[in-house]
């Protein structure tokens, strides 16, 4: 059933929604002009939609509609610079070699910048042609623009038609993605589960459920519509976002010693029933995420409260008759019963019984976004090789210009050369190991693809049925693109046949030339990445592992505030909460890119491996200690529990200023003095629970500071050693 569901919310989805909108950007004039016996010209109108479309990624629709008006803007001029140079080998050399360098180092705003960078040198990759006069290259450059604007017709058509479509996909996606770390949660109750590899499992989700959640606020929270509008739908949406993120924190709280939970607990049973009642919450959020996408009203599926009090009950009988008090199940019951009551606020907000809107809490939510502002003074700030952007750039635009002229030298066909500098472009990324992986999903799916192709043209003849698979596959393509990259690569290279078969080539033929010309641009992308100003993964683990401790740092201690009597500002909770979610995030990315580097590199690979793991563990601590103190009774705050925390974030400040370098510009100021507290009553049991989290809290503090000094002594020794080498 789970199976059918996904196949079905896949075309709900926001993915095949793209490809739809590409296709019939692209697609449609393509068609109308065959129709009038104009077919290349289609084709030439259809790469200005397919140019623009592509540049078209997720996000607040003003962000959108400014995206694609840039990228025409600056894929015209690409295209007018291009066209003048084309009759001279040195003058096409250097400008391949700029407007490569230009557009790359563009990801240095954010991107959807970055992808208008590329944009613009696909558009000059396409357009290296000495053949035409400039009056042919002046038609082709309207064809674009018509091709532009009918691309932005049809976008802006949809984005008015259905506004909140895009909001909706996101949400499905994130809740869903959200059910899926719960399930693997509900893995440490297994006793037949690995810990340690789960931890990585669950760190691989989060960096996931980051990417959707700020892509969401982004689109929520950056479009006036989502908040003020009066028509409930944006605030529905907004509401069972902002419930999400809380559920997420609270499933993050659920951290225990699983091994000792397993030895204590394995013969009861109760560990079977705590993993089947997560088992039915990650359906329920399946079925929110699943209905969602499709646009239609949640209905819940289970009963939870009855589902907690058999546990409850299951926990206190056990309890009774081996004379013991499980405190650890019972704070299991406590946060699962917490998840429940935000999936309950979820259905509530379905039947649109209270959706009201404040004025401050539409100038709230504006702090929790990045206003896209073009600062070019971060620009110049990126002009230093200790940038990963600039020495990508620079890479981009010595490997781009130096393959087209050799392969000039060497008197390459002229489509032989866009293909394999095309290759570079797509496979070439800033860090070696998103190349490697690029490099070997771009020829799988060339050499499957290039066989699918063959096979098509062998057996199928009739022109109609040829030009169905070629908008289906086309179709296929674009909507895996973001989701499937060797499945994109697949589709897409028999499109291209099929394609080049109504131009009358050889098909065949140039399957075996497309194939071979992908061969050598991979060649080229994956040595260029090892060699020429290389970006390993291993540069960046020092400012992220220290950028995270600064996000952690900042999250406790705003419990300063709390034991201190005072009122802690929800949003500013939020923030802090939502800065060590992306700080972890890129934490957990970065380590995943270094797992795929050569081995030679990953010489700190076990220190950062165990400082990943526990500052998982050290977050779940954090929101769990939080959640406790805002909740508890200020009367039991005690010196005790003051002089715990601050402990703990000494040792964290300790920590960030051990990992600070020249080119760490992370801004980080330490808190103040101790403040002093009238104590309260220390032999509550409330006062007892809130002491034992924060020795947890400082046992964990100084595992972390244990694992950290390990990676800076080893980080140091690596060092010398290589100035060693190399002196």
């Amino acid at each position: 059933m789970k199976k059918t569901e996904e196949i079905s919310s896949f075309f709900y989805g926001q993915y095949f929604a793209e490809g739809l909108r590409i296709t019939i950007g692209t697609i449609i004039p393509v068609i109308v002009c065959a129709i009038f016996g104009e077919f290349k010209t289609g084709t030439l109108i259809s790469l200005g939609a397919l140019i623009v479309g592509l540049s078209d990624t997720p996000g607040a629709p003003h962000h959108r509609k400014l995206g694609m008006f840039y990228c025409t803007i600056l894929s015209i001029f690409t295209m007018i610079i291009t066209c003048l140079v084309n009759n001279s080998l040195p003058l096409m050399t250097i400008t391949i070699a700029a407007i490569s360098f230009v557009g790359a180092m563009l990801a240095v705003f954010n991107s959807r910048a970055s992808t208008i960078g590329m944009m613009c040198i696909l558009i000059m990759l396409i357009n290296i042609d000495d053949v035409y006069t400039y009056k042919e290259e002046l038609i082709f450059l309207l064809y674009f623009i018509i091709g532009a604007l009918w691309y932005m017709l049809v976008s802006f058509s949809i984005m008015q038609v259905r506004p909140y479509r895009l909001a909706q996909q996101e949400l499905s996606e994130t809740i869903i993605h959200v059910a899926d770390y719960i399930r693997l949660k509900a893995n440490f109750y297994n006793t037949k589960s690995d810990v340690d590899a789960n931890y990585l499992k669950l760190i691989d989700k989060q960096v996931l459920i980051n990417e959707h959640q700020e892509n969401l606020r982004d689109i929520l929270f950056q479009s006036k519509r989502s908040i003020k509008d009066t028509t409930k739908e944006g605030r529905y949406l907004t509401l069972i976002f902002n419930d999400i993120v809380d559920l997420f924190e609270q499933s993050m709280t659920t951290h225990y010693d699983y091994d000792t939970i397993r030895n204590n607990y394995a013969e009861s049973g109760i560990l079977d029933n705590i993993k089947a009642i997560l088992a039915k919450i990650t359906h329920e959020l399946d079925n929110i995420g699943y209905k969602i996408n499709a646009n239609k009203t949640p209905i819940p599926i289970y009963n939870f409260e009855e589902e907690i009090d058999k546990l409850r009950i299951a926990i206190e009988n056990y309890d009774s008759t081996h004379d013991r008090n499980s405190i650890p199940l019972k704070k299991i019951v406590i946060n699962i019963r917490t998840i429940t009551k935000h999936l309950k606020d979820i259905f509530y907000y379905a039947q649109f019984k209270s959706i009201s809107i404040e004025k401050t809490e539409i100038d709230e939510s504006k702090k929790f976004i990045k206003t896209d502002v073009l600062n070019w003074q971060s620009f110049k700030d990126n002009l230093s090789l200790n940038s990963s952007v600039f020495r990508h750039a620079l890479r981009m635009s010595i490997v781009l210009s130096g393959t087209y002229l050799i392969l000039n030298f060497f008197s390459f066909q002229l489509q032989a050369i866009y293909w394999i500098l095309l290759t570079v472009l797509v496979i070439l990324k800033p860090g070696f190991g998103l190349t490697k992986e690029r490099n070997l999903q771009r020829l799988i799916g060339t050499v499957i693809g290039g066989i699918i192709g063959g096979l098509i043209l062998f057996t199928i003849h009739d022109i109609n049925v040829r030009f169905g698979i070629l908008i289906l596959f086309f179709l296929i393509a674009y909507s895996l693109f973001r989701v499937n990259y060797i499945m994109a690569v697949i589709f897409m290279t028999p499109y291209v046949l099929i394609m080049l078969s109504f131009t009358g080539t050889n098909s065949i033929e140039m399957a075996q030339e497309r194939i071979i010309d992908t061969f050598i641009g991979g060649t080229i992308a994956f040595l260029s990445s090892y060699i020429i100003f290389p970006n390993w993964e291993s540069f960046q683990i020092k400012s992220n592992m220290r950028s995270l401790l600064i996000a952690n740092y900042q999250y406790i201690a705003q419990a300063i505030i709390l034991l201190s009597k005072k009122e802690l500002s929800t949003t500013d909770y939020k923030l802090a909460r939502k800065e060590v979610y992306i700080a972890s995030a890129n934490m957990g990315s970065t380590f995943q890119r270094l797992l795929t580097e050569p081995k030679w590199r990953q010489n700190i690979t076990k220190e950062v491996n165990r400082f990943v793991i526990l500052n998982h563990i050290f977050s779940s601590y954090s929101a769990t200690l939080m959640t406790q103190l805002r909740n508890a009774d200020t009367s039991y705050f005690t010196n005790t529990h003051l002089r715990l925390l601050y402990k703990s974030l000494h040792i964290l400040e300790k920590l960030i200023y051990s990992l600070e370098d020249t080119y760490n510009v992370v801004d980080f100021a330490p808190i103040g003095d101790m403040v002093k507290l009238e104590d309260g009553d220390s032999s509550s049991d409330d006062g007892k629970l809130i002491e034992d989290q924060l020795q947890f809290l400082l046992k964990i503090t100084t595992d972390l500071q244990k694992i950290t000094n390990d990676f800076t002594s080893k980080s140091e020794e690596i060092e010398i050693k290589n100035s060693l080498a190399n002196g």
